[in-house]
């Protein structure tokens, strides 16, 4: 079973940016949408950022539109997440999982990994 890692995570100011990497242990079959999304200490799993593996097509959360950019390497089995203008209330584990379908549904997604800590000072 492929298995993603989430990595780059850190503690960076507000303003500043952060690229975050989800890497998968093995090829990801181009019909899969991969997404990140987040979970703060006490709130659900919130859907962040998704893209498209077939065609590189993208969706983002309102929250995040403008200042995150998702992107992906298939030669390399790689998404990655670039995160600029960064605010305290990002401030989350973000987690990277996998999805045959169209959704923002943490449930419907798979193949989650440990997740990486992003923490945005004030």
């Amino acid at each position: 079973q492929v298995q993603p890692v989430e990595s780059g995570g850190g503690l960076v100011q507000a303003g500043g940016s952060l690229r975050l990497s989800c890497a998968a242990s093995g090829r990801i079959s181009a019909a899969y949408i991969v997404a990140w999304f987040r979970q703060a200490p006490g709130k659900e799993r919130e859907f962040v950022a998704a893209v498209r593996l077939s065609v590189g097509s993208t969706d983002y959360a309102d929250s995040v539109k403008g200042r995150f950019t998702v992107s992906r390497d298939n030669a390399k089995n790689t998404v990655y997440l670039q995160m600029n203008n960064l605010k305290p209330e990002d401030t989350a584990v973000y987690f990277c999982g996998a999805s045959t379908h169209s959704t923002r549904v943490a449930g419907d997604f798979g193949f989650w990994g440990q997740g990486t800590q992003v923490s945005v000072s004030s």
